[in-house]
């Protein structure tokens, strides 16, 4: 009998566990598809992520973290000539989730500082070294802004948002 109700609670688990996966993917797939705007979508994703991350698992939030910029681009929030970019954005968003959940820091403020610097230094790294060579110098100055500082900061927003439903699952 143990084992069996073992196994219900663990099934009940996961079945919650999914309903959070699928409601945060929702989130960060179709809200992006509506707005139009960096500085509204993108901490929203982010708190998707980084809810994700703690909430359903790691693993889970990195495979939500491939969604976002591939909805982003398919919906024209993230411009055409930014497709070579996306799958260094899928990167960029597994750097986020998984130093934000294996960061050995308890306080809250230190590992979400570094996770969105990392995401942050990835990005505009991939965007110093490689873009230039594929898209040209032009391209890439008119669409740095985009891929640098406001990557750090969007995700330094999101961290904000869940901050208190973090706490409170603790």
């Amino acid at each position: 009998m143990k084992i069996t109700s073992l196994a219900c609670r663990a099934l009940t688990i996961t079945r919650s566990r999914l309903i959070l996966f699928v409601l945060l993917l929702a989130l960060a797939i179709v809200l992006p598809g509506f707005i139009h705007n960096q500085w509204i979508t993108g901490p929203i994703v982010n708190a998707s992520l980084i809810l994700a991350a703690v909430c359903v698992g790691p693993m889970e939030a990195v495979v939500l973290g491939l969604m976002p910029s591939t909805m982003a681009l398919s919906s024209g929030l993230l411009p055409l000539p930014l497709a070579p970019m996306v799958p260094f954005i899928m990167v960029s968003n597994a750097v986020l989730i998984l130093s934000f959940r294996y960061l050995a820091v308890k306080n809250y403020a230190v590992r979400i500082l570094v996770a969105a610097f990392l995401k942050y230094a990835f990005l505009n790294l991939i965007l110093i070294f490689l873009m230039d060579r594929l898209l040209g110098a032009d391209l890439v100055s008119r669409i740095s802004v985009m891929m640098s500082w406001p990557q750090f900061v969007t995700a330094l927003i999101g961290g904000l948002i869940v901050y208190p439903l973090i706490k409170a699952k603790k």
